[in-house]
């Protein structure tokens, strides 16, 4: 009965990483997180100072068909919520413009860090695999769409804006331009559990 039983998880490619691990990582031919859109590796554990670390780490490099500027450690969770970002929020968003999204400016993903790498301060999501910063959206004609240059520009504003708002939700963490000074070029995202529903500036 063992032998039947771990045949199904050789054919999946099933990975489960770390002790105790409440979510297994799934890859199967260049997928992570037990879904085939979500491109990458597995990584496994990621070691931290103090609380710093990822239990169960993937390194992805796409979601959905767009393609992340830099692979990306996160856990599986994060990965999931970003797919599911890219899927309801960024491709209706963006529409036809540029002839649609091609890619992902990704400005930050893991890092040992405190939030806005302030000395004393709590440690970020960042430090945990639950977030991503994302710089720019990638257009396939060539052209971007930067949260630096574009967050008041008429109608890539617009689309920001719209993308600002559907991240708030299924992140539990979403900070813009209007959120302060650390994020005027670039919108943060984390899955957060903050208790009281999601934060979003």
């Amino acid at each position: 009965m063992r032998v039947v039983f771990l045949i199904p998880l050789i054919l999946m490619g099933c990975s489960v990483v770390g002790s105790g691990s409440k979510e297994p990582v799934v890859s199967s031919k260049g997928s992570v997180c037990g879904d085939p859109s979500i491109k990458g590796v597995v990584v496994g554990s990621v070691p931290g100072n103090g609380a710093c670390g990822i239990d169960t780490a993937v390194r992805v490099t796409s979601v959905g068909g767009i393609t992340l500027s830099q692979s990306s450690l996160m856990n599986c969770r994060t990965a999931r919520t970003l797919k599911g970002w890219v899927d309801t929020g960024l491709t209706s968003a963006v529409g036809k413009t540029g002839g649609g999204v091609s890619g992902l400016k990704v400005a930050a993903h893991y890092a040992c860090r405190t939030r806005n790498h302030r000395p004393g301060a709590r440690l970020s999501e960042h430090a945990k695999g639950n977030a991503i910063d994302i710089a720019a959206i990638q257009l396939r004609d060539g052209d971007d769409i930067t949260v630096l240059n574009d967050w008041n520009n008429g109608h890539k504003g617009r689309i920001l804006r719209q993308l600002h708002q559907s991240a708030c939700g299924p992140f539990g963490t979403v900070l813009g331009p209007e959120s302060d000074r650390h994020h005027q070029d670039h919108f943060h995202f984390d899955t957060a559990e903050h208790g009281y529903g999601p934060y979003c500036r």
